[in-house]
């Protein structure tokens, strides 16, 4: 791996400059990498394509004989440790498997939501004992796992869940009791991750067994998408769970549900990844084959402005999601899980990027709404038809804004992340707030660009500047009071989310552009200028909408003024630079950059 192997706090990305070297990119993939991706897409192509319309049917049988087909090859137990029959690979090789998944539509979240949410509370949070008991199985794929922690009454709020755990006079088991709702596998799940509060009180987390008495499947769910995967209630009516079923310990079920929700919210970008680049692939090979006014319809610029729209947003996406993988790499590589105390690391770990994790969740289920409207507006009155795919693309892809915690929820948690991290010092956030506000009383002078990529590193750095201007105003103002300001916190995550996705796609291709030069870049290059302004112009009127609403009168035109020449830039020329990534789009019938 090119990369470097330094540890980087979470959240610094919007007070630090990055070096290149310590980024992770698709380009650094090492012929393993590639192996894996290619073992994927093979078992893809030649058992889960060809039965695609019977998945979609919910045929539970193909369904759970295809997942142990995947664990037959080792795609259920990349994150297992081989100790215990998985191949204890990085978090690079997961993320691929979950991004090339994709084109198996609801088969693949059937099988993320057994690596992922499933087994990795196993992983992260088991005993040995069951660790030894359970993750064999559940990495060949002999039994599937569910996670639960959703109910008919809390959604978001994840820890007003309702269901009980006491525990039994002789301490040798507890009493479960209660409803999980929209529960992913359940139609055919061996193993439950059920989160119930002990006592009514402490939030605690069981393994669950389906043939243990007194638990019972509710109907399947009638959805918009997904329809190949299972969704039904999971009913508990005075469930004996034995005390060794207990993961960690009592009080630490949120814990392990945030921070399983945070690898959660990762994978589900890489999925989101993988539906874009499917996507973009359909709509512009129909683009060439679909011919109006006597040529392709690929040949109208309009037609392949939206291609190109596609793509950049896709190229700013696969860099987040890689260097997003990168981080995780590193921060988990320190935790030793022989130690008695995994837990507690495991959840340090995977907690560091827990504010990158709602970014990637929220810019890749975005991105993707965005690709398959313009995939079906492509396609015409025939995106509408159930017989081209990618009519299913589009009612799959709604429900990743809802998924993992709402886009709503997840913009009020980046900033708020951001917040508690600089209170408890583990980000220099107030003195790098007080240093700018010294900075901005001085004359900002006009800069001269005449180099690549120059005047979008300069954008970065104006729109960190920004991101700390208004987020040091809004707590100025209003202190305590700040969440329930709901729109100025979101505003301050869109910021932030647009850093991040501009700061991604630049280190990416600079980091190309050191490794092959230029000229061998040209799409990556016009990607990422396209990105940076297209993104920077709407931190500028995210800044404006903020300030407007926390100041008036001469503070206002002091402060505007003061944005005014922080977002000075020149303009380019994103109409001619989008015809040519359409163009490439075009002539190789898929992603390309």
């Amino acid at each position: 791996m090119s990369t470097g192997s330094k540890k980087i706090a979470g959240g610094s990305f919007i007070l630090d400059e990055t070096d290149f070297n310590q980024v992770v990119t698709p380009e650094d993939f090492t012929e393993e990498h590639r192996m894996i991706a290619e073992t994927t897409e093979q078992f893809l192509q030649g058992a889960v394509l060809p039965r695609d319309e019977e998945i979609e049917k919910l045929n539970y049988e193909l369904t759970v004989d295809l997942i142990r087909q995947a664990g037959e090859l080792g795609l259920l137990g990349a994150e297992v440790p081989e100790a215990y029959g998985g191949l204890g690979l990085d978090k690079l090789s997961s993320t691929l498997i979950s991004e090339r998944f994709t084109k198996a539509s609801a088969f693949a979240l059937s099988v993320g939501a057994h690596v992922g949410i499933g087994t990795l509370p196993i992983v992260y949070f088991g005993t040995e004992e069951q660790k030894q008991k359970y993750l064999p199985a559940l990495a060949t794929g002999e039994k599937i796992a569910a996670y639960c922690l959703t109910e008919p009454s809390s959604g978001s709020d994840a820890l007003g869940a309702k269901t009980t755990a006491i525990l039994s006079e002789d301490g040798t088991h507890y009493v479960l009791n209660g409803t999980k709702q929209f529960i992913t596998n359940a139609g055919f799940a061996d193993l439950f991750i059920v989160y119930a509060k002990v006592d009514g009180k402490e939030m605690s987390t069981f393994i669950v067994e389906r043939t243990m008495e007194g638990v019972s499947i509710g109907p399947e769910e009638k959805k918009m998408g997904i329809k190949g995967s299972s969704t039904c209630p999971l009913i508990l009516e005075d469930v004996k769970v034995p005390v060794d079923h207990l993961l960690w310990e009592v009080g630490k079920g949120h814990l392990i549900a945030f921070n399983i929700l945070n690898i959660g919210r990762f994978k589900l970008a890489a999925g989101c990844l993988g539906g874009a680049k499917d996507t973009i692939e359909l709509a512009a090979k129909y683009a060439n084959e679909r011919t109006q006014f006597g040529r392709a319809i690929s040949s109208f610029p309009l037609i392949g402005q939206k291609l190109a729209d596609m793509t950049i947003k896709t190229y700013a996406l696969e860099s987040m999601v890689y260097r997003t993988a990168g981080l995780f790499d590193v921060g988990l590589a320190e935790v030793d899980y022989d130690s008695e105390k995994v837990g507690y690391l495991s959840a340090k770990a995977i907690a560091e990027y827990q504010l990158e994790c709602s970014i990637n969740k929220v810019f890749g289920s975005e991105v993707l709404d965005e690709v398959v409207d313009e995939g079906v507006q492509i396609h015409g009155g025939y995106g509408f038809i159930q017989e081209y795919r990618v009519e299913r693309n589009y009612r799959d892809a709604r429900i990743n804004r809802i998924f993992e915690g709402t886009n709503e929820i997840n913009r009020l948690l980046i900033p708020g992340t951001l917040i508690k991290r600089g209170l408890k010092g583990e980000l220099p956030l107030l003195e790098r707030a007080q240093a700018l506000q010294e900075e901005l009383m001085n004359p900002i002078p006009p800069v001269q660009f005449d180099h690549v990529l120059e005047q979008e590193t300069h954008l970065i750095a104006m729109a960190k500047k920004i991101f700390l201007m208004c987020g040091a105003q809004a707590v100025q103002n209003y202190q305590l009071k700040l969440e329930e300001e709901q729109e100025v916190l979101s505003h301050l995550a869109d910021m932030m989310i647009s850093v991040f996705a501009m700061e991604s796609a630049l280190l990416r291709t600079k980091k190309r552009i050191a490794k092959l030069g230029e000229a061998k870049n040209e799409l990556a290059i016009q990607a990422t200028v396209i990105f940076v302004h297209d993104e920077f112009e709407k931190i500028d009127q995210w800044a404006k909408e903020v300030l407007a609403h926390m100041a008036a009168g001469d503070v206002l035109r002091t402060q505007l003024s003061i944005l005014k020449k922080l977002t000075r830039k020149t303009a380019v020329d994103r109409i001619g630079l989008k015809r040519k990534i359409a163009a490439s789009v075009i002539a190789a019938e898929k992603y390309v950059i």
